[in-house]
């Protein structure tokens, strides 16, 4: 019924270990494809040594994270326009549909005020889809235990300027005090990718197993599967806690199984 809905896994579920095992753990638990998290790892920035864990695990490429982040502000170039433009470059090469991008950073001014230009020009240059991602507020160096702000232009919210295409990620939506199906309206047909994790309403990006928190996973994904989606579910599970390959791979079970199990799959 919802069988054709790919299910990946970014390459962040499986931090600080490297992008290759977020391939072979993919592969070996029934992943669709993976999602590659661009950041320090020198195997998520080489397009060629991507290409051959794909082909070696059989796992293609579904989308590439564009180092947005703050630890990757220099991955590749202390451009962001370079950066993205990169992005979707290797995008192309991996013959994935998608680039995830977060919003420009406030201070980020000149990228911030090109930035929808940007995103319009790049998707029609190269078919491919740039879903720019849902944030939250952090709390200020020296602000009080509840002092936030937005680090980013113009808000957390992307529908707040508008896309052609939106990833909504639901620790996001937690750490951010968000209802998760309000934001996915406002996507609407926009929404094209989902990453899928958990939260607990803490004012913190927790990424958790899906089920372990207090966001609306299943009812999103039973929602998706009975609405013709026709985009891509990413597990973006936080497992650094994690002692042990063993414990690892079974907290990304889970997130799969209760992925499939909601979608009808």
């Amino acid at each position: 019924m919802s069988a054709a809905i790919p299910v990946g896994l970014s390459t962040a579920s499986v931090w600080p270990l490297r992008a290759g095992t977020g391939f072979e753990i993919a592969s070996s638990l029934g992943f669709d494809g993976v999602e590659v998290m661009v950041w320090a790892d020198p195997e998520s920035q080489s397009v060629a040594t991507l290409r051959k864990h794909s082909r070696d695990t059989g796992m293609p490429v579904l989308s590439v994270h564009s180092p947005s982040l703050l630890i990757t502000q220099r991955v590749w170039s202390p451009d962001p326009v370079v950066r993205l433009r990169r992005s979707v470059e290797a995008a192309m090469e991996l013959e994935a549909r998608t680039v995830v991008v977060h919003p420009p950073f406030r201070w980020q001014r000149r990228y911030g005020d090109y930035f929808a230009d940007l995103v319009a020009e790049l998707e029609e240059s190269s078919g491919v889809d740039i879903a720019v991602e849902n944030m939250f507020k952090v709390r200020p160096p020296g602000g009080g235990r509840t002092s936030r702000v937005s680090a980013f232009r113009p808000s957390i919210d992307p529908t707040d300027v508008g896309y052609a295409h939106y990833t909504l990620d639901l620790s996001h939506t937690a750490a951010a005090g968000m209802d998760a199906f309000e934001l996915a309206e406002r996507m609407g047909e926009g929404l094209t990718h989902v990453h899928l994790a958990d939260g607990t309403g803490a004012p913190k990006d927790e990424h958790l197993v899906p089920g372990r928190g207090v966001q609306p996973c299943a009812e999103l994904l039973e929602h998706l599967a009975g609405n013709a989606f026709s985009g891509q579910i990413v597990l973006e599970v936080n497992t650094r806690s994690a002692r042990t390959r063993d414990r690892r791979v079974a907290d990304l079970a889970e997130s799969l199984l209760f992925t499939r199990l909601h979608l009808g799959q």
